[in-house]
């Protein structure tokens, strides 16, 4: 198994307000200034056009095309989706936002480009959104503060300016390790070349070459796969901070959501995450049905090329659950006993 490689954390008596420094404790979201919280949106038309029309160019592919599309196309884009979101939930979130496990540059260069094949941001500011969003969960430091709505925090944030909490208390994040980190120098630098490649030029030339599809047909297909995977983050925001239980702090709005887990390779059991972020797991859950993320690290762990997996105590979650839960099952929800 992984006995020389998991590291378990317990309770103890430090600072809970760095969970950089001292992972093994659970940490509440830091309070924000509310005389920032009233500030007028301002809208950024750029992405809101941007964004309306790659989700018009989805939904007429799909309604025009998806009969005309070879069967290999939709395997091809349905794989390379799923493997995209690896670099996502493996890569930017697991490995470098939270540092729940670490690994050897072989696999570092390869999540690298599995996150650029998302064509989401420069990892770099996903990181930092990531630690800002956990530090100042749902206040206005937030960048997707769920508070503001469901269609706000699932893909509103980015149709209009920060809130200026967000930049105040984001500048304040520690991203010293990802600024020195050479693999994140090299990707954050040549991200459009990298990100271009992969998330567009290599998945629609690949069916046309290969069996002979259409080139508006894998360009459509390839645009269909993009949004899909970007909405696969997106729910994570939304949905996974709304609808569910709470079984390990009734406190806080990111919920167990069985659903969000399906679709995001494992990234729906929130309310643990936000409990526990330091876990590799991201969940207490064992089997890899509802979390492929982490039978991925685990396989990439027996390889040799994964280490140091962080995991909480049984006993902490026990106490935790008991403690600032709201008496429901991490499961489907059942009444403790």
């Amino acid at each position: 198994m992984y006995s020389s490689t998991v590291t378990e954390y317990e309770e103890k008596k430090t600072d809970s307000r760095n969970v950089e420094e001292n992972p093994e404790v659970d940490v509440e979201p830091l309070p924000v200034s509310m005389g920032q919280t009233p500030v007028k949106r301002q809208i950024i038309w750029l992405n809101v056009f941007g964004l309306g029309i790659i989700h018009f160019l989805a939904i007429y592919s799909l309604a025009r095309y998806y009969q005309d599309a070879k069967f290999w196309t939709w395997i091809w884009n349905l794989v390379y989706g799923h493997v995209t979101g690896l670099g996502v939930t493996a890569g930017a979130h697991r490995l470098w936002a939270h540092r729940s496990y670490s690994a050897k540059l072989p696999l570092q260069i390869f999540l690298g480009c599995l996150f650029c094949m998302a064509g989401q941001t420069r990892p770099y500011n996903w990181i930092r959104d990531h630690r800002t969003h956990h530090k100042f969960t749902e206040t206005a430091a937030d960048p997707h503060d769920a508070n503001r709505g469901f269609f706000f925090s699932h893909m509103g944030w980015l149709m209009v300016k920060r809130h200026p909490a967000v930049k105040e208390y984001g500048s304040k994040v520690d991203m010293s390790d990802i600024a020195t980190d050479p693999v994140m120098q090299f990707f954050n630098k040549y991200f459009e070349i990298v990100m271009f490649t992969l998330s567009f030029a290599l998945p629609i030339m690949v069916p046309v070459f290969l069996w002979g599809e259409s080139w508006h047909i894998s360009t459509f297909a390839a645009m269909i796969r993009y949004v899909w995977s970007l909405h696969a983050t997106f729910i994570v925001n939304s949905f996974a901070h709304m609808w569910g239980n709470r079984p390990y702090n009734r406190r806080v709005k990111p919920t167990e959501n069985a659903t969000v887990s399906f679709f995001t390779l494992g990234e729906g059991w929130h309310n643990y995450h936000h409990s526990f972020p330091w876990d590799y797991k991201a969940a207490e859950l064992g089997g890899y049905g509802l979390n492929v993320t982490t039978g991925f690290i685990e396989l990439m762990a027996r390889l040799g090329l994964a280490y140091n997996l962080k995991t909480p105590s049984k006993e902490l979650i026990e106490r935790t659950s008991l403690k600032k839960g709201d008496g429901t099952d991490s499961v489907w929800g059942q009444r403790r006993h």
